[in-house]
C-alpha cells in the first residue's frame, strides 16, 4: 500500500527451538490507534523488534508506506518517518529535559560532525532549530514547563512523558509505543488515552500495552497474540467478547473448563519475556512490570 499503512504479513521469529511469532499478520492503518495486546511471552515485543530492525525474522513481510522494512537497520528507521519508545524511559541523566528531546530530532540537522565541533553558524542553526523542535515536542506531552530540569528530579510519570516527546521530535509518520502507562496513576492513565487518541489524528499509532482500561478506551482496533499467534482480531468489543482472548487470558475456556496453553505462562528467550500474566480482557491489567 502507498499510504503510510503499516502492513505485517506472515511473519515468523524462532529463538532456538522456540517460536516467537508464528506467522502474525496485521494492519495498522493511518489515523488510527492500532493495539496488540497478550499475555506475558505472546511475542508483542519481539514483533515490534522485528518492526525496528532489532530481531530479524525467519519469514514474512512488514512493509511501511510501501517500503519493505525487514531489510533495513534500526538507524536507517528515523529517516523514513518511524518512532518507538521503550518500556522505560531510558532518559540520559546527565542531559536535561529539552537536550534528551533534541536527541529525538538530531534525524533533522544539517550539520555534519566536524561543524558541530568547530561552532560553524550552520551548528549554532542546527541547535537553535533542534531546540524548537524540542520544545514543541515538549508542550505537546504537557511538560515544556520542565524543559531545563534534569531527569531524575521529576516524577515517573512526568519522565515517560518526556520518552514521549523524545520521539515526536523525530516527526514520526508512524509511533510504535511500548507500553506507555507501565507505572502511571489512574489520573495519568486517562491523561494518556486523551493524548494517544489526539497524536492518532496525524500519524499511524501501534501500541504495546497491558492496561486493558487504556486499550478498550483508545484503541480503534486490536490485535491479541498468544503464544506467537493471533488469536483474535477487531474492534475492541469484539475482542473482549471473544472467548479465545477470555481463554488465553485467565486459561478459562468456552466450556468453562481450563484452557490448555493460555494458562500458562511462557518466557520468549531472547525476546526477553517474562512468564506472568496480566489480568484479563475485560478489566485493567497491572500498572507497571516489564512484561512484553
Amino acid at each position: 500500500m502507498n499510504d503510510d499503512s503499516l502492513e505485517v504479513r506472515q511473519v515468523t521469529v524462532r529463538f532456538g527451538g522456540l517460536t516467537a511469532l508464528d506467522g502474525v499478520s496485521l494492519t495498522a492503518p493511518p489515523n488510527q490507534v492500532t493495539g496488540i495486546i497478550g499475555p506475558n511471552g505472546a511475542g508483542k515485543t519481539t514483533l515490534l523488534n522485528v518492526l525496528c530492525g532489532l530481531v530479524r525474522p525467519e519469514s514474512g513481510s512488514a512493509r511501511f508506506a510501501g517500503r519493505e522494512l525487514l531489510r533495513l537497520r534500526p538507524h536507517q528507521l528515523a529517516g523514513l518517518g518511524i518512532a518507538r519508545t521503550l518500556q522505560g524511559v531510558g532518559l540520559f541523566g546527565g542531559l536535561s529535559v529539552a537536550e534528551n528531546v533534541m536527541v529525538g530530532a538530531t534525524c533533522h540537522a544539517r550539520a555534519g560532525t566536524w561543524p558541530a565541533l568547530l561552532g560553524l553558524l550552520r551548528s549554532d542553526r542546527d541547535e537553535r532549530m533542534l531546540r524548537a523542535r524540542a520544545m514543541a515536542a515538549l508542550e505537546l506531552v504537557g511538560v515544556a514547563e520542565h524543559a531545563d530540569r534534569m531527569p531524575g528530579t521529576l516524577p515517573y510519570g512526568v519522565r515517560k512523558r518526556v520518552a514521549l516527546a523524545r520521539a515526536l521530535a523525530s516527526g514520526p509518520r508512524l509511533l510504535l509505543l511500548d507500553e506507555p502507562a507501565s507505572g502511571l496513576s489512574e489520573q495519568e492513565l486517562g491523561e494518556l488515552g486523551t493524548l494517544i487518541s489526539a497524536l492518532a489524528r496525524d500519524l499511524t499509532l501501534v501500541i504495546i500495552e497491558h492496561r486493558m482500561d487504556l486499550m478498550m478506551s483508545a484503541c480503534d482496533s486490536i490485535t491479541v497474540l498468544d503464544f506467537g499467534k493471533v488469536i483474535a482480531a477487531g474492534t475492541p468489543g469484539q475482542v473482549q467478547a471473544d472467548p479465545a482472548v477470555t481463554a488465553a487470558y485467565l486459561g478459562i475456556a468456552a466450556d468453562g473448563g481450563e484452557a490448555g496453553a493460555g494458562a500458562a505462562g511462557a518466557g520468549e528467550g531472547g525476546a526477553g519475556e517474562d512468564g506472568g500474566r496480566p489480568g484479563g480482557p475485560g478489566g485493567p491489567g497491572p500498572a507497571g512490570g516489564g512484561a512484553r
